[in-house]
């Protein structure tokens, strides 16, 4: 598990203001004590449910109740979450950074800066086909 991340992310979090602050984040994140420690700080947590299902068929039980998947915010930062999601899947299959072969973070930054543009070229002609 992401012991180390979910730690950084529960050092991040600090509520500065009244407006409502949630978080997105991967099937991964969806553990108990994450979820609580969200809550804790008034952070809504918009994080993907693990569906899979259990050695003896059942569905894994998520951290994330209905006081977060009923309203209709939950459904568009998934659906966001998705469309960014798809961006890093091409990078790492059609552009080829599934195991980046440079060294330094200039050359890195480079090849994906490139790869970007690369999938928006892939993408123009079906936005212009919207446009018209």
């Amino acid at each position: 598990m992401y012991q180390t991340e979910i730690n950084l992310h529960r050092n991040l979090l600090h509520k500065t203001s009244d407006t409502p602050i949630t978080l997105g984040a991967d099937k991964a994140y969806d553990v108990t004590q994450f979820v609580h420690d969200l809550r804790d700080r008034s952070v809504t947590p918009h994080i993907a449910i693990d569906g899979h299902l259990s050695k003896t068929g059942t569905p894994r039980k998520t951290a994330i109740d209905r006081r977060t998947t009923r309203h209709i915010g939950y459904d568009i930062s998934q659906r966001c979450r998705k469309r960014i999601e798809e961006v890093f899947g091409w990078i790492k299959s059609s552009a080829g950074l599934a195991k980046v072969k440079l060294r330094g973070r200039d050359r890195v930054d480079a090849a994906f800066t490139l790869a970007l543009a690369a999938y928006n070229l892939v993408r123009l002609p079906k936005l212009l086909g919207a446009v018209t």
